[in-house]
């Protein structure tokens, strides 16, 4: 059975199940629209799962059969983003919580379902990979709606789809469906609904199972080739210390064995 976390906000459910935790975003109300305080929670939320050392992959969802996420909570835009100093009070916020969740040193993936919009598919993207399914519906109604995005946010973007896609997606606010999102590069796999919790886990249990040290270099790694970096990250330091580690000795001594390695993390 999962184990559950405190959370920081109602509108985050935290479980973990093996290696493997879930934030859940429950907000079913609004379609799982994120407010000013839930972007504020991700960070909290995002550097208590990284402390854990019981986690190793984190999988980010809508709760239950829900949505992703619509985006932004518009009923907000009126009040906390109504003029220029709120709108960059709100947008600090929203890209220190895309930032927390593209820099966690640990793999996350977005589990989608049904609306991926505005800062919800902001926040998708900041993910390292993710797990369609095929009613997914992907958008960025920026343009629609008047308001400007975030510059590092837009590093996202951009170092997951490239600068063409991203122009596209920015310039007509228009959504795209599951099959276009995997074409352009926004999702890794597009799965039948009743398979997404299935392929989605899958997945993070395949992840969680390989060396730790490892794949936290190659995420820094690929970070840096992306200009996406954490200021702090040194990916040499990274990757030198995996063959310092007694997992380096597992993996070896594995392969000669012929059997499957049991990574620790040290």
């Amino acid at each position: 059975m999962p184990v559950q976390f405190s959370s920081p906000s109602p509108n985050f459910v935290l479980s973990l199940e093996g290696a493997v935790a879930t934030i859940a975003i429950h907000n079913p109300a609004k379609r799982n629209a994120i407010g000013l305080e839930m972007w504020k929670a991700l960070p909290r939320i995002a550097a208590t799962l990284e402390e854990d050392e019981r986690v190793r992959v984190i999988v980010l969802r809508g709760a239950g059969t829900g949505a992703f996420t619509s985006g932004a909570d518009i009923s907000e835009f009126e009040t906390v983003r109504a003029d220029a100093a709120g709108g960059r009070r709100y947008e600090a916020a929203n890209e220190a919580a895309f930032q927390a969740v593209a820099h966690c040193a640990k793999p996350v993936i977005a589990m989608i379902r049904g609306f991926c919009l505005g800062g919800g598919f902001g926040l998708a993207l900041a993910c390292d990979l993710r797990v369609a399914s095929e009613n997914a519906t992907f958008g960025i109604p920026a343009a629609k709606l008047g308001v400007g995005y975030p510059p590092g946010a837009m590093r996202l973007v951009t170092a997951a789809v490239g600068g063409p896609a991203a122009r596209d997606l920015f310039y007509t606010a228009r959504r795209i469906g599951a099959a276009e999102a995997e074409r352009l590069g926004v999702v890794q796999r597009v799965v039948p609904d009743r398979e997404l919790e299935g392929a989605a886990m899958a997945l993070a249990q395949e992840i969680a199972g390989n060396a730790p040290l490892t794949i936290r270099a190659a995420k820094a790694a690929i970070d840096e080739a992306l200009g996406i970096a954490h200021p702090g990250s040194d990916p040499v330091a990274l990757a030198d210390a995996c063959f310092d580690s007694a997992d380096a000795v597992e993996g070896r001594r594995a392969f000669l064995e012929k059997r499957a390695p049991v990574f620790t993390g040290h």
